[in-house]
């Protein structure tokens, strides 16, 4: 059986800032734009890794969400904790510098971690976390 990963999702509360950061930013492709009753997905994707598409949706994609559900979801993501992604790249440092010379968020400089890669981290402008690492050379 083959099983590989198709699709992941990023909630952001603003798709325009989203599309600014994830596009422009990350210099990822806009593979789809959809509105839905009142909602919006946008995908995305690397050129270098076709087939794999992160959905930026709203916090709370479900047209039959309460409104206390729908609340609770936007105080999650504001706070930052809802999860995001971990992008890999061929040189973090490269990366890094071009993400915040462009104004992101920044979590962490690029540091060696014990698990085997150098990384750092940064905010999208919804508040998830993302990380950007490279294996390190042995």
């Amino acid at each position: 059986m083959d099983i590989r990963l198709s699709q992941c999702f990023i909630a952001v509360d603003d798709h325009d800032k989203a599309l600014a950061f994830y596009r422009d930013v990350l210099g990822l492709d806009v593979l789809n734009d959809v509105g839905f009753e009142g909602m919006r997905w946008v995908t995305v994707g690397s050129p270098a890794q076709p087939g794999v598409e992160i959905v930026l949706e709203p916090p709370l994609a479900d047209p039959n969400a309460s409104p206390a559900d729908r609340q609770t979801m936007a105080e999650l993501l504001a706070k930052g904790l809802l999860r995001g992604v971990i992008f890999t790249t061929d040189d973090v440092d490269a990366t890094f510098e071009r993400i915040r010379a462009a104004g992101g968020e920044v979590l962490q400089e690029p540091i060696d971690q014990p698990y085997g890669v150098r990384d750092c981290a940064f905010r999208d402008p919804s508040g998830n976390m993302l990380r950007f690492n490279q294996p390190r050379k042995r």
